[in-house]
């Protein structure tokens, strides 16, 4: 009997690297249901675990991810399907927003539509210079509502509707200047640089990471008042934390900290 693979595979690492790949590189990686509820699934999974640091979300194949399987959605053109489809799909983005822990994406092929939102909704995004943006819905007569939201809350306003009125991509270096991906690289040091980065973020007191990534999204749908009341008052819980004293200590000390996650 021949094993299917499984839609989301995920490679754990001794560090705390965990990568969850989209495995559909026939379909482009579009996020049918069944893929939607196995990404789901994992990142639940890895909500719970603390020995996970740092994830990557990564595309099998010769795209990132191609945005919704629009051939499950005219074979259920229904408008309750269509509603449980674009839910489930939020679902999963604030889970990524929620999770605590950074989520890296691994963009090495063209990322187009609910591909593009995953991008914009994951915390810290990575390019290969080959990679291509668009949100192309409104070529077939869709305006891409959702992929909206992580747009509007990564690029500027101007810079968000062009992209969602017109579908025309952009390359990586367009997209890193707009705020869509923070660092573009050759294809052949995608790797290294994610990497990088995700080692400069597991050195750190994972007490400090988990608390920050929490503050900064819950302080963005405050007003200015009510955002430094909140963050004050995260900043001295924070403080008390075992890490943070260590970490102070160490630096006046000046040696490396030894951080225990408390």
């Amino acid at each position: 009997m021949i094993l299917e693979a499984p839609l989301v595979q995920r490679t754990d690492r001794a560090d705390g690297l965990t990568t969850l790949t989209l495995n559909r590189p026939g379909q482009f990686n579009s996020l049918s249901k069944d893929m939607l509820s196995a990404l789901q699934t994992e990142l639940d999974a890895i909500a719970a675990d603390p020995a996970v640091r740092v994830v990557v979300i990564a595309g099998a194949g010769k795209a990132f991810c191609a945005g919704h399987d629009l051939k499950e959605m005219r074979a259920n053109h229904s408008k309750e399907f269509m509603q449980a489809l674009f839910k489930q799909c939020g679902e999963l983005m604030l889970t990524i927003t929620r999770l605590p822990q950074p989520v890296i994406a691994r963009i090495h092929g063209i990322a187009t539509a609910a591909g593009c939102q995953l991008v914009s909704m994951c915390d810290l995004a990575v390019a290969a210079d080959v990679a291509k943006f668009a949100v192309s819905g409104i070529n077939v007569g869709l305006f891409c509502s959702t992929p909206a939201v992580g747009l509007a809350r990564n690029l500027g306003r101007k810079a968000a509707l062009e992209m969602l009125l017109t579908g025309e991509f952009i390359d990586a270096m367009e997209a890193k200047a707009k705020g869509l991906v923070n660092r573009v690289v050759p294809a052949d040091a995608l790797d290294a640089e994610i990497e990088r980065l995700a080692q400069a973020i597991i050195a750190k007191s994972a007490v400090a990471v988990r608390t920050g990534k929490g503050m900064f999204y819950q302080q963005l749908e405050m007003g200015l008042v009510e955002a430094y009341a909140y963050a004050g008052e995260v900043m001295a819980c924070n403080m008390m934390s075992e890490d943070a004293g260590e970490g102070i200590d160490a630096f006046m000390q000046k040696r490396p900290p030894q951080y225990q996650g408390r």
